[in-house]
């Protein structure tokens, strides 16, 4: 039997207290520390968890829509995602193998587990929902950071199908809208277009962009790990108010009405180019503004280009007599009654002039120079008529004069002051030659003899109507006499012996219905720099007797030349369509004509 030792169990017992002491220091020095997280640091601990969990999400406001006359929608915002990736998170990513347990919240394709793992994966199963080649989104996901942009507008059901594969926080969908145009190249490049970032940059779209944009709400909350919202935890959070919206006074139907019989007209004549305006009477509302240009509304090209409606310019020809002659009857130098003997050609000043045709010494009246469109009546008849008043009279027709429609790339024309006229150029203003107009100013113009001698303005823009359905009219400026009504019941007959003259030959008229007209004849210059091409044109009020509407129609280098002859036939069917869809009452048998010979 061993002795019993006391030294070996000194040492046991001192070797058991250091180990206890250590492992009592490890322990006081856990304490330590949870007391320091907990009580100490616990606050910013928690609080910087928090701040890593909390969003700020954005909630995009709609663009207002722009509808025509009537509420058709011509242009929209719909709801549409952006797909943005989690690079980082997405090469970190392990599929699910679905089992009985994890059924409902597992990966897999075509009922078969994935055999890769990562981006390639993620790729996979996101691919098929996107559209996209598998590649091209795993090149996406491949690079640094945790924010990729995988694809743009995309529908909510894509949307839907994308949070069905289960991969919160990797994946998920941004909303944002995309602007739809329902009717093509309908007003392509008049409504024009927006920018990425949903801005109006051409168009409609461009001088109503305030209006449109509404303004983004946002949400403040924490997110899980998947990406959603934990129930509870929102702190903040603000409504996205939606942009107003934009009636227009433009009827659709009555827009593609014009657009087909401008396309037609221009094939059978060969015309380089059309335009059309429809405007109102009374309200000076446009009903139709048209060309022959096939622009994608929204394109590239629409957000490029201005509409040739609103920008081309032209000399008016003998359409620019009217505004002559109602000077002449306004100034009380002529009355349409009165009687002048015409040549066919007159040399002035050194300056030769001659008619559209030959002919002897004619014996018209005033209102017979407007029916023969006679360059040479119109010169004798002004010998009185002084060059600032020739220059008052166009400005106060508003020749030269902006619209006030505010439409990007209206050019107003040209209409030089009377001090820079040569000899010849202040005979030739006085049927429309020297100056330039667009078609807008010249359809308000003619308007002013429908409106008994009143200017009023023009409107493109119907009614603004916000989120909340509050409804206003923009302002208008107001209208302004140019002539008296008596003075505008002369040149109205004198229209009216003009339109007759064309429908006499079967070119311009409306069966059943009496208009008053003016056509004319243009030479411009051609792409050699010479007066090689053509500007024909016809604006006309319907009915005469009870005016409804003016129309003009602009065609460049038509096969037929003359105004009345390409282009009157033009307004004639679009002023036929215009009294079936309205049902305007026939015209009454006309009366009290003015002699247009003698």
């Amino acid at each position: 039997m061993r002795s019993f030792s006391w030294s070996r169990l000194s040492r046991r017992v001192k070797q058991a207290s250091i180990m206890g002491i250590v492992m009592l220091l490890v322990a006081l020095l856990c304490i330590g520390q949870l007391v320091r997280i907990q009580l100490i640091d616990g606050a910013s601990t928690a609080q910087a968890a928090t701040q890593n969990r909390t969003v700020k999400a954005v909630l995009s406001a709609k663009r207002g829509k722009i509808t025509d006359a009537n509420g058709a929608v011509l242009a929209q915002s719909v709801e549409r995602y952006t797909i943005i990736g989690n690079p980082e998170a997405a090469q970190d990513f392990e599929p699910t193998t679905c089992t009985t347990r994890t059924r409902g919240y597992c990966h897999e394709i075509d009922g078969k587990p994935l055999q890769t793992t990562g981006v390639a994966a993620v790729a996979q199963l996101l691919a098929p929902v996107l559209g996209m080649n598998a590649a091209e989104l795993g090149g996406k996901l491949s690079g640094t950071g945790q924010y990729a942009i995988l694809k743009k507008d995309v529908t909510p059901e894509v949307k839907r199908k994308i949070a069905d594969l289960h991969l919160g926080g990797i994946v998920y969908g941004e909303l944002s809208n995309e602007r739809i145009y329902t009717n093509g190249t309908l007003m392509g490049a008049l409504l024009g277009g927006v920018d990425d970032a949903g801005k109006g940059v051409a168009g409609i779209e461009q001088i109503e962009d305030k209006t449109l944009t509404g303004t983004d709400g946002y949400q403040i909350y924490q997110q899980g790990n998947g990406g959603e919202e934990i129930p509870g935890t929102m702190t903040d959070a603000k409504d996205a108010v939606d942009g107003a919206d934009v009636q227009l006074t433009i009827d659709r139907d009555i827009q593609w009405r014009v657009e087909r019989i401008l396309k037609d007209s221009q094939a059978k004549y060969k015309a380089a180019w059309g335009i059309a305006v429809v405007q109102d009477v009374q309200s000076g509302q446009i009903l139709a503004l048209a060309d022959t240009d096939q622009i994608e509304a929204g394109s590239d090209d629409a957000k490029l280009n201005v509409a040739r409606s609103v920008s081309q310019t032209f000399e008016p020809g003998s359409v620019g007599k009217v505004f002559t002659m109602s000077g002449l009857v306004q100034e009380h130098l002529h009355q349409m009654s009165d009687k002048f003997t015409v040549p066919d050609s007159l040399t002035l000043d050194g300056q030769t002039y001659k008619d559209s045709f030959n002919h002897g010494a004619e014996r018209w009246t005033l209102a017979g120079v407007l029916e023969q469109s006679s360059n040479i009546g119109t010169i004798l008849a002004s010998d009185s008529f002084s060059d600032q008043k020739r220059y008052e009279y166009l400005t106060k027709f508003g020749i030269g004069q902006p619209s006030g429609l505010n439409l990007p790339g209206e050019s107003q024309g040209l209409l030089t002051q009377p001090q820079t006229w040569d000899g010849r150029t202040r005979n030739t203003v006085l049927f429309g030659q020297g100056y330039t107009v667009n078609a807008l100013q010249m359809t308000n113009a003619i308007a002013v003899i429908a409106n008994q001698g009143v200017l009023k303005p023009q409107s493109i823009i119907k009614t603004i109507t916000t989120p909340d359905g509050k409804s206003t009219t923009p302002e208008q400026k107001e209208s302004t006499r140019v002539i008296d009504e008596e003075a505008s019941k002369q040149i109205l007959n004198a229209m009216e012996s003009v339109s007759e003259h064309y429908s006499s030959q079967g070119f311009a008229g409306v069966k059943g219905y009496r208009v008053a007209s003016k056509s004319g004849t243009a030479e411009v210059a051609g792409p050699d720099g010479k007066l090689s091409s053509l500007i024909s044109d016809y604006s006309a009020i319907i009915p005469a007797d009870n005016p409804r509407f003016v129309v003009t129609v602009v065609l460049k280098d038509p096969e037929g030349s003359y105004g009345g002859l390409t282009a009157g036939p033009v307004f004639a069917q679009i002023g036929e369509f215009l009294m079936q869809k309205y049902e305007v009452p026939n015209s009454p048998q006309r009366k009290n004509a003015i002699p247009v010979e003698w």
